[in-house]
């Protein structure tokens, strides 16, 4: 329904403001926004109460005689002789009760409508019913009527009857009509309403009015980046700016090309039963009015870790979300982040990870580590040894290769990689580390960083 618009007309310049006040305008508009009523609670029925509450013991429902109960509450509440006097009765004793157990919700069954114009937030949709009066004593012919957004940076026409000019709005009547806009934009708008008309003399008038409102920022999306090893984690905090209750339709994050993202969420209760009418009637995330917040996280890999993907060259670029919500009564928002950009780093242009470590290993018997080298660059690299480097730290590893100590890798194509098994033995039991991997170009005479450690069991035989 309509609420009035409270802000006054202002014109644009002092001059235009002179003229008009000089020219006596027949026609005026009247903007009015377009909002959805709301629930309005009953103060009164805050006071309401259950009379079980007041005169009955906590147990007197759930003992060996409820009934009983029941029987003394409702002789005390309607005695069979109005005229005789029970304890505890009370002029007009059925004011504060409560008839229904719904009536604790304070609600009325009521609607209202807005009382002003009230604030405007981005990505909702602006919808104001116009409506250009005539309180002249004559009638106007050939209205031209146009309405336009303007903000700081565009203007965006809503209407404009240029081609088919309203015929006449006679004196006493109006003319109506709604605009709608998208809000796309944050900061100070102006709703600018112009109409050019031939008044009761024949004379060409001409009518602007303006009428400004701000638009807010609904909601913020704070986002972190942690990249562990080959994954990237982005969490993002969505935080409710607004007077009323957000109920969250989607929030999606679209990944960047080079990019595949998986949302993780908690385990369900072993309670919830899934179901296909569960999945498609599910309920919306409530971020609540004044400060609520929700939190999402997400996992990013690279899409090119799938098998017979070339290997892309990595961008700060992850992607942005696509959020859509509700208000309390079905009014609907949509936003789009920015880009999220994760912190660069240094990309490596050949990579040896473990990819496969057995999961029983025994003392002082060989073992085998599955290795994976891939070429990252768009040129042939190599050759290559892998060796175990010794412990910066003067001690003797427990984990030692097993056999020749430089393992000799040939050359790896552009965009290639090779698989190869170093051989070891593990000489103590208990939870050791594989650490000290090494690999060094000899054509280059360049080494590279070691692999990361890798936690391995030793068990005895």
């Amino acid at each position: 329904m309509a609420s009035p618009y409270a802000g006054g007309v202002q014109s644009p310049s002092p001059a235009a403001a002179a003229q008009q006040q000089q020219q006596n305008h027949s026609l005026a508009f009247r903007v009015m926004r377009l909002s959805r009523p709301s629930l309005q609670p009953d103060p009164a029925a805050l006071l309401r109460f259950d009379p079980r509450d007041v005169f009955l013991p906590e147990d007197a429902l759930t003992g060996p005689d409820p009934s009983a109960a029941a029987d003394f509450l409702h002789s005390i509440l309607h005695p069979p002789d109005p005229t005789a006097t029970v304890p505890g009765e009370f002029t007009f004793r059925d004011r504060f009760l409560l008839r229904d157990p719904a009536d604790a919700l304070a609600l009325p069954g009521l609607l209202v409508l807005p009382q002003s114009f009230g604030a405007i937030y981005l990505g909702e949709t602006f919808c104001s019913y116009i409506s250009i009066n005539n309180s002249s004593s004559f009638e106007a012919r050939d209205v031209v009527i146009k309405a336009e957004i303007q903000t700081e940076r565009q203007r965006i026409l809503l209407l404009d009857t240029s081609k088919s000019p309203v015929e006449s709005i006679r004196s006493g009547g109006r003319y109506d009509f709604i605009v709608e806009h998208d809000v796309k934009e944050l900061g100070a708008h102006t709703l600018v309403c112009t109409a050019l008309y031939n008044d009761g003399d024949g004379e060409r008038k001409y009518l602007p009015q303006f009428f400004k409102f701000s638009v807010s920022n609904p909601l913020s999306v704070r986002t972190k980046v942690r990249t562990i090893k080959d994954i990237t984690y982005l969490e993002a905090c969505i935080e409710n700016h607004t007077k009323s209750n957000l109920y969250m339709d989607q929030v999606d994050f679209e990944p960047a090309q080079q990019w595949k993202a998986t949302r993780l969420e908690a385990d369900e209760h072993p309670s919830a039963v899934k179901s296909e009418i569960g999945d498609l009637c599910k309920q919306p995330i409530l971020i609540r009015a004044g400060g609520g917040i929700y939190n999402y996280l997400y996992q990013l890999r690279s899409s090119s870790d799938e098998a017979g993907q070339p290997k892309l060259e990595l961008s700060s670029i992850l992607g942005k979300f696509q959020i859509t919500w509700r208000t309390n009564l079905g009014e609907p928002g949509r936003l789009q982040t920015q880009n999220i950009h994760s912190t660069p780093t240094a990309s490596k242009d050949v990579d040896l990870r473990a990819v496969k470590v057995p999961p029983i290993i025994y003392a002082e018997r060989p073992f085998m580590v599955n290795l994976c080298l891939t070429n990252q660059t768009d040129k042939t690299v190599g050759p290559f040894e892998v060796f175990l480097a010794p412990c910066m730290t003067g001690e003797e590893r427990v984990v030692l290769v097993n056999g020749l100590q430089k393992l000799i890798l040939p050359l790896v194509e552009a965009f290639e990689s090779i698989k190869f098994d170093l051989s070891m033995v593990a000489t103590q039991l208990g939870v050791q580390k594989i650490s000290g991997i090494t690999m060094y170009a000899v054509q280059e005479k360049k080494y590279y960083e070691p692999l990361p450690d890798i936690e391995i069991f030793v068990d005895a035989e």
